[in-house]
């Protein structure tokens, strides 16, 4: 592989670009210079959702990119607060008024509401109904576990496309990756590169930084590439599509530039040893109870 176009095929068909950016916290103006920036070191998928409340700012970005729509893979997100097969409906548009676009390549459930999890398939059910409509390409779920999307498929009869979810080599969700291959789900890595452990302060104390743990140093070091970019090559062998975020356009171009250099099956191996298993973020049995 020696270009920045590596896609992945989802289980409807639909290919999606191996790396994206993600634009998680960014301000509108980060968000509207991140797209622009991201897109033209050739970057086509961006990850955003209703919760991050700049999806309106990554239109713009998409906009004054130049590009066509049809040209990037665009993923947003239902927030809870609109679960329920109407709410979700309307969710939809008003998501899609914001972006500026026809439809949303990838449309998601945020995470599950697990106190009232009824709506969270309500909520499905509404985005099975989009995708039967031809109004989104591909729908999915994000925060799920195995037992959650079990009870998805079998109240639906849809199997989501994707399943967005905290991996990085800290937490490498080997059995939730398996239970994917198993089901034909694609698994969308959010904190690919390990910041949810970064950015907080009593995670990095417990765990460390990834991206300086002497097993991906070594590795970087003998392909002379980065942590970083050793990390995201290790998601894309692993057929893990990764959508790591910045603001800084050095790092924006780092991030894609993982397509010219391959991973040896011991090298893999020695990353998906740092598993601790344990999770930086929340555990989706617990969220929205």
């Amino acid at each position: 592989m020696t270009d920045n176009s590596t896609r992945f095929t989802l289980n409807n068909g639909l290919e999606i670009p191996a790396i994206g950016l993600g634009v998680f916290q960014c301000s509108p103006e980060d968000t509207v210079q991140a797209v622009q920036t991201a897109i033209a070191a050739g970057y086509r998928l961006i990850d955003t959702a209703a919760a991050y409340r700049n999806e309106e700012y990554v239109g713009e970005g998409l906009r004054q990119s130049g590009l066509a729509p049809e040209e990037v893979f665009i993923t947003s997100k239902l927030w809870i607060s609109d679960y329920g097969y109407d709410e979700a409906l309307r969710g939809y548009e008003v998501s899609l008024a914001k972006l500026g676009l026809e439809k949303v390549d990838l449309y998601l459930l945020h995470q599950p509401l697990t106190a009232h999890f009824e709506r969270t398939i309500a909520a499905y059910k509404a985005l099975a109904r989009l995708l039967a409509d031809g109004r989104v390409r591909a729908i999915g779920v994000s925060n799920m576990n195995e037992q959650q999307i079990e009870a998805v498929i079998e109240a639906t009869g849809v199997v989501p496309a994707v399943n967005q979810v905290e991996v990085h080599p800290f937490f490498t969700q080997g059995a939730l990756r398996a239970f994917h291959a198993e089901h034909g789900i694609t698994t969308m890595a959010w904190s690919p590169i390990g910041g949810i452990n970064r950015y907080r302060p009593q995670n990095v104390q417990q765990f460390g930084d990834s991206l300086q743990h002497p097993v991906i140093v070594d590795v970087a070091a003998r392909h002379g590439k980065t942590p970083a970019q050793v990390v995201l090559r290790w998601h894309v062998q692993n057929g893990v599509v990764a959508i790591p975020k910045s603001v800084n356009p050095g790092r924006i171009a780092e991030n894609i530039a993982v397509f010219d250099f391959t991973l040896s099956p011991d090298e893999m191996a020695s990353i998906e040893a740092l598993d601790t298993g344990v999770r930086g973020g929340p555990d989706p049995a617990a969220i929205g109870a």
